[in-house]
């Protein structure tokens, strides 16, 4: 009768072992989840000692990095990163003498989606236009990027969204006769450049 009550009284006594071990367990858990876990991972605090840790900042970085995706994911516009070419990459500057009272173009041919990197200089004011003639469209049709007046020099970056012929109009509407220097890079593969009362010239690039 003795030896049946011991063993209950030790099952007894084992089960508030496991309890009591199973209790501190959870405990333990709780805490790591509460001081460490919630802190790194959700930026949850409620004591602040995941920010006296440092652990803070692994989840302000995680949910600046999911901000920074989501902003970019809204503002990428699907283009290519890189666009290879088969035709030779070309860089020129060339210089014009423009009469006073006169006007001329230059531009260059492009594909669509080629860049072009350009950068001009008038030794005197000038109106100019920024424009292009999609190839197709009727005679005398032009898209215009960009129209300013008494200006002296620009420059930028064109992405042709279209093919054609782009570039400048200028017109000198002083009374003394000026030079214009341009300077392009890209891969165009001709250049025109039109003047009244003359025929258009012709460039070809290899």
């Amino acid at each position: 009768m003795t030896e049946h009550a011991d063993t209950g009284q030790s099952l007894v006594v084992a089960r508030e072992r496991i309890a009591v071990v199973s209790g501190a367990a959870l405990l333990a858990a709780g805490l790591i989840l509460v001081t460490a876990v919630l802190p790194a991972e959700y930026a949850v605090d409620p004591f602040g000692v995941g920010r006296m840790l440092g652990l803070t900042a692994i989840g302000d970085v995680q949910r600046n990095l999911e901000s920074f995706e989501a902003t970019r994911g809204a503002t990428a516009t699907g283009a290519a990163i890189v666009a290879p070419q088969e035709r030779a990459y070309q860089n020129e500057t060339v210089e014009f003498k423009l009469a006073a009272r006169d006007s001329f173009e230059y531009k260059y041919r492009l594909d669509k989606g080629e860049a072009l990197l350009f950068s001009w200089k008038a030794s005197g004011p000038v109106n100019y236009e920024f424009h292009a003639e999609p190839d197709g469209a009727p005679r005398g049709y032009a898209e215009t990027y960009e129209k300013k007046s008494a200006t002296e020099t620009a420059s930028g970056t064109l992405t042709a969204p279209f093919s054609g012929i782009h570039g400048w109009y200028w017109e000198n509407t002083s009374g003394n006769d000026i030079t214009i220097i341009v300077s392009a890079a890209g891969f165009y593969n001709m250049a025109h450049e039109f003047r009244k009362d003359a025929p258009p010239k012709t460039k070809t690039f290899q």
